[in-house]
């Protein structure tokens, strides 16, 4: 039998010490799986005393995971630590510089260094692994990387955080406030103190970006992402949403168009009785639109220490079947100094349905003066709902156009707010279509 691929884990907490834990209890299926055994030969965390509930006392102990990276006697290096700076990213330069392979599960490091770091591994002909980085224990970037072989990707979208998925999800399941949501999903565990970088879309927004350079083999450009949270929506429009026919999720999408790759994460109306709509809770879902195999819909736990550790024990048993002198892919689908620059596409351009939902003043002259403004526009209308006045005088207008631009609804509504009758700002959510 082949000699142990020895693991270096950095980074102890939940998911670091789930991998530990596995690779312990699962070292007979590794083994026959890999033809060669799996040990974890040494490990970094901030405190020796936790018990994490697997015994690492073969490993050797660092207390400075870049000593790790470059001193221990390991072929592979799992960085575990988080963040997209500091010890995350020097003890991943050290340990590629030093020639090892590297997994981890850190989109906010690939999001921000992924094709520096990837142009390093591809140098010095090792791998970088990272499925564990988009949506958890779904095997998307294996699966874009490399099942999708000769498809040309045309858009790929999808639920990428579990946190608003849940929160929008019991909503509308039972009727409850946004506010409330939070707080219950912070009591579970499922959001964080901070909860900013979920509600507001910086994590969908650093997974999509890794989707994107791999799905049109461009740069990575997190900082060109259009992006809104899911903070601003009420229950109004959630029970608007079911009325006609829609569920409301927060998606992030990358899509190829005329004027350039077009990057967005928003809350977004999808069709009841489409598959996406379907995932409820913590549940992730990546759709991949093809031109060869047509829609790819990939659905599983996005988030948790068991979800992404089986991701991290995917990504260390790949490295483990592959042996001395294999030509290893690109990490990115494409060689990383063949990516190209990265194009923005302007966001008032993208054309799609939109919902906009209007609180106005129960008065003569509303309707005919918010009917103008659309027509003025050229926004045609699939549906008007009005709802009947409440005992404040005011009430709701409900408006789904046809496809049209964001730059004119954007204009549309601008005009009815300067026109005085509205009481509230208006709510547009945009109409996605989905399979």
């Amino acid at each position: 039998m082949a000699e142990a691929l020895r693991v270096g884990i950095a980074g102890l907490g939940t998911v670091g010490a789930s991998v530990a834990r596995v690779l312990a209890h699962k070292t007979a299926e590794l083994t026959r799986q890999c033809g060669r055994p799996i040990e974890v030969a040494a490990v970094s965390a901030r405190s020796r005393g936790k018990d994490r509930q697997v015994d690492l006392s073969a490993a050797a102990w660092f207390d400075d995971p870049v000593a790790l990276a470059e001193q221990a006697d390991i072929d592979v290096f799992v960085e575990l630590i988080g963040g997209d700076e500091g010890p995350a990213l020097a003890s991943v330069k050290a340990a590629l510089a030093r020639g090892r392979h590297v997994v981890t599960a850190n989109k906010a490091l690939l999001s921000r260094h992924g094709v520096a770091l990837a142009e390093m591994a591809e140098q010095k002909g090792v791998l970088l692994n990272y499925e564990a980085a988009v949506a958890g224990g779904i095997p998307v970037i294996k699966t874009m990387r490399e099942a999708l072989a000769g498809n040309s990707v045309t858009r790929v979208f999808g639920i990428l955080n579990g946190t608003c998925n849940y929160i929008l999800t019991r909503m509308e399941a039972e009727g409850i406030s946004f506010d409330d949501c939070l707080k219950d999903a912070q009591r579970l565990g499922y959001a964080e103190a901070d909860p900013t970088f979920d509600i507001e879309g910086h994590d969908t927004a650093h997974k999509l970006s890794i989707l994107t350079a791999l799905a049109f083999g461009t740069r990575i450009s997190a900082g060109d992402i259009y992006m809104e949270g899911i903070s601003n929506i009420s229950q109004a429009d959630i029970r608007a949403a079911a009325e006609l026919g829609y569920r409301i999720k927060l998606l992030g999408v990358a899509q190829r168009t005329e004027s350039g790759i077009e990057q967005r994460v928003h809350p977004t109306m999808v069709p009841t009785a489409s598959v996406i709509a379907q995932v409820h809770g913590v549940t992730n879902a990546v759709a991949i639109e093809t031109d060869i195999l047509g829609e790819l819909l990939l659905s599983g736990p996005g988030a948790g220490g068991n979800a992404t550790a089986s991701a991290v024990v995917g990504d260390i048993a790949d490295i483990a079947k592959s042996r001395p002198g294999f030509q290893h892919g690109p990490v990115f689908g494409w060689p990383a100094k063949q990516l190209k620059p990265y194009k923005r596409a302007l966001m008032r351009s993208h054309a799609g349905g939109y919902f906009i939902r209007l609180t106005v003043l129960d008065r003569t002259g509303v309707f005919a003066a918010i009917a103008k403004r659309m027509a003025d526009n050229d926004i045609s209308l699939e549906s008007i709902v009005q709802h009947s006045a409440g005992a404040d005088g005011q009430k709701t207008v409900i408006l789904v156009t046809h496809e049209t631009t964001e730059a004119a609804v954007r204009k549309a509504t601008d005009g009815i707010t300067k026109d005085g009758h509205l009481t509230d700002k208006p709510q547009v959510i945009r109409i996605e279509r989905a399979g």
